[in-house]
């Protein structure tokens, strides 16, 4: 679900996520220790880097590069936000649903319902 955020300066109106629906689906509730934790400082190291693929990203347009340039550029920040996306969810399969499947029953299968909902937003990007 996305939302219409007007600016103060500029003329169109710019879509952002509902940051709310997001949180709420990916069960904010849930406290750690996940199954990045002992990843962490990769995952984040990972991520600065990424942002920096974006952050190239509006130099290049601020800078008028070739378009065809700039599409490769975005194409390498997705799949690396993809790979990122991987990581993390084979993580939480071999950490949070392991752990579920000890216990059976509800939490099990309302692990796999979360995983399968992530894998599926996945698939959708």
């Amino acid at each position: 679900m996305t939302t219409i955020q007007t600016r103060t300066q500029g003329p169109e109106p710019e879509a952002v996520p509902d940051t709310d629906d997001v949180t709420a689906e990916a069960g904010a509730h849930h406290h750690g220790p996940h199954g990045y934790s002992a990843q962490k400082n990769e995952h984040l190291k990972r991520l600065r880097r990424i942002e920096g693929q974006i952050r190239g990203l509006q130099r290049m347009v601020d800078e008028d590069v070739y378009c065809i340039d700039i599409l490769t550029q975005v194409s390498a920040g997705t799949k690396a936000l993809q790979s990122f996306a991987l990581s993390l969810l084979e993580e939480h399969l071999r950490h949070c649903v392991a752990a579920a499947a000890e216990e059976g029953g509800a939490e099990l299968d309302g692990k796999v319902a979360e995983a399968t909902a992530a894998i599926a937003r996945l698939l959708r990007t």
